[in-house]
C-alpha cells in the first residue's frame, strides 16, 4: 500500500529506521565488527558446481527449484524456467564495496543457464536487483515486479517489464501463474528514491504443486495471510540471514526463529534456507543462520528435512501434490 506521499509503505506497525541509524550502526561498531573471527564451526555453505547439461528443465512433471546462492533461485517445470532475484555479481553494491564482495561462488555462469521464460524481482535492493546479471540475460527479458520499477527499468534499457500489485495474478503461461504476496520491507537504491517502489513475495502455481518464494521481510501478518489464502504450499524458499543488530535489521530480515515461525504461519509442507552465506551483509557470523535454524527446527518439533539449509548449487525435486 502506498502513503500519503504516494511512497509504498508497510501496512503494519514496526520499528522504523532511517540513514542515520545505519550510519550510526555501520560507523559505531567499525572497530568492534574487525575484531570479531568467524568461529571455525559456523562454516560457509558449499558451492556445487553446475553445468548447462545440469541445468536444463526436468523431463518429469515435477518442479525443480536450484538454489544460486543468497536468495537466487532456478525454478523450473518440464515446460518454463523461471529466475528469481538473479545475481551472478562479485559485489551486491553500487560500487566495488571490498565488504560487500562475494564470499562464496555462484555455482554456474549466466550462459550456463537454460532459456529463461521470466525473471521474478522481489524489490530494487542491490543484492536482489542486478542490473549487471539482467544486462547478461538480455534487455528484452521478460522481468515481473511488484509495482513502481518499470520506469526506472526502461531507463535501464528494459521494455518488456510487468509490475504486479499485491495479490495480484499473472499468468506466465497457459498452466503457470505467479502472485505477489505480502512482505515487510523497503526499497532504495540510492538516497533519494526510497520506497518509491514495492516489494512482494512470489507464488508461483500450477494444477498441481505451489512454490513460494518470501522475498526479503521481516516478521510480520502477512504469513497468517499468505498460509490462509495459499496453504498448504508445497516448497518454501524462505530468508533466514541478515539479521543483527536487530535494533536495526528486525523490520526488515527474520532471524531464523522468526522463520521457523514463518514456515509454519505460512502452511508450507517443506522449505530451503535463502538469504545467507554468500554475502557478508550483517553483524552476526555468515555461518550462524543455519545452526540457530537447526535449533528452532528441533524447538518447534519439526524434523530438520521439513526446513534444510542446503548447498549452494543444491537442487529440490518438488512433485506433484
Amino acid at each position: 500500500m502506498t502513503g500519503k506521499n504516494g511512497r509504498f509503505i508497510n501496512p503494519w506497525d514496526h520499528q522504523g529506521h532511517g540513514v542515520g541509524d545505519i550510519l550510526r550502526w555501520k560507523l559505531g561498531s567499525l572497530l568492534m565488527r574487525r575484531k570479531a573471527h568467524e568461529p571455525k564451526a559456523m562454516a560457509l555453505p558449499q558451492c556445487l558446481r553446475l553445468d548447462a547439461s545440469s541445468l536444463q528443465p526436468p523431463t518429469d512433471k515435477s518442479w525443480r527449484a536450484t538454489w544460486l546462492g543468497h536468495s537466487s533461485f532456478l525454478v523450473q517445470s518440464r515446460a518454463i524456467s523461471l529466475l528469481i532475484d538473479p545475481i551472478f555479481a562479485d559485489y551486491c553494491s553500487p560500487v566495488p564495496l571490498p565488504q560487500l564482495r562475494r564470499k562464496t561462488a555462484a555455482p554456474c555462469r549466466v550462459a550456463d543457464l537454460p532459456k529463461i521464460d521470466a525473471v521474478l524481482l522481489t524489490h530494487s535492493h542491490y543484492d536482489h536487483l542486478d542490473i549487471q546479471t539482467l544486462r547478461q540475460l538480455g534487455t528484452e527479458t521478460r522481468l515481473i515486479t511488484p509495482q513502481g520499477h518499470a520506469r526506472w527499468l526502461a531507463k535501464k534499457g528494459f521494455r518488456n517489464v510487468t509490475e504486479i500489485p499485491w495479490h495480484g495474478v499473472h499468468a506466465i503461461s497457459d498452466k503457470v501463474t505467479i502472485t505477489a504476496t505480502p512482505a515487510q520491507h523497503f526499497t532504495a537504491r540510492s538516497l533519494w528514491d526510497r520506497d518509491l517502489g514495492h516489494w512482494c513475495g512470489w507464488l508461483i502455481q500450477d494444477a498441481h504443486s505451489k512454490l513460494w518464494h518470501a522475498g526479503d521481510t521481516g516478521y510480520c501478518p502477512a504469513f497468517h495471510e499468505i498460509g490462509e489464502r495459499h496453504g498448504p504450499i508445497d516448497f518454501g524458499m524462505i530468508p533466514i540471514g541478515a539479521y543483527d543488530p536487530r535494533d536495526i535489521m528486525q523490520a526488515m530480515h527474520m532471524n531464523p526463529e522468526e522463520a521457523v515461525e514463518a514456515f509454519i504461519e505460512s502452511g508450507c509442507r517443506r522449505a530451503v534456507a535463502m538469504h545467507w552465506g554468500t554475502f557478508k551483509l550483517t553483524d552476526e557470523p555468515m555461518g550462524e543462520p543455519p545452526l540457530r535454524l537447526s535449533a528452532a527446527l528441533e524447538a518447534r518439533n519439526i524434523a530438520a528435512e521439513k526446513f534444510i539449509a542446503g548447498d549452494i548449487g543444491q537442487s529440490w525435486e518438488i512433485p506433484r501434490s
